[in-house]
């Protein structure tokens, strides 16, 4: 079996689960046992990264209102409909906790509370994306959403899930595959 791992995948736009509609989700792992993933492209509405510092009591009250805008303002992700009150956080090879796993292309993700700290604080990784919750398979279920085009696989660019502006993302995924939302059909194909 091919691996997604490190790859993304765009909703097509017919998607009928609402929950993933216009979602684009870095693969985390794919195996023969299912797959993992985050959102990247949807925003918690009215949470920002202060608020969860503050709810989980990561720093001085003072020190949380003190922080700049760009972290205390920093986007909450909506990382999926799996573990929604669990933290996750994708970010670059240059922070790493006992609790840091390697997924690919250089991305690491960590699940634990020094990584919000350092986010915060310091030393931040230089590249971060912050989600509540995450998207799972079980075997062969995100295989046969493929099949049935529920999904396009689009190789990985760190542009798309660091840098491009959140609400720009599943357009620039697509365009990736020199495709637009209109060119895409709604009736599967299978060669």
């Amino acid at each position: 079996m091919d691996t997604l791992e490190g790859q993304f995948l765009v909703a097509m736009p017919d998607m009928q689960d609402e929950r993933f509609a216009q979602s684009v989700i870095y693969v985390i792992g794919h195996s023969a046992d299912g797959a993992m993933g985050i959102i990247i492209n949807q925003k918690l509405k009215d949470m920002a990264f202060a608020d969860i510092l503050d709810e989980l009591e990561l720093g001085d009250p003072d020190a949380i209102i003190r922080l700049p805008d760009r972290i205390r303002d920093r986007a909450v992700m909506s990382g999926g409909p799996v573990e929604r009150g669990r933290g996750f956080v994708l970010h670059s090879a240059d922070f790493r906790s006992g609790n840091t796993f390697p997924a690919a292309n250089e991305i690491y993700l960590t699940a634990t509370l020094d990584i919000l700290r350092a986010m915060a604080f310091g030393p931040a990784p230089k590249a971060a994306l912050f989600a509540l919750g995450c998207s799972g398979w079980g075997p062969g279920q995100l295989e046969a959403e493929i099949r049935d085009n529920g999904w396009l696989n689009v190789p990985f660019s760190r542009d798309l899930l660091f840098d491009l502006p959140i609400e720009k993302r599943y357009e620039a995924a697509l365009a990736k595959l020199h495709i637009t939302r209109a060119s895409l059909s709604g009736e599967p194909g299978h060669a």
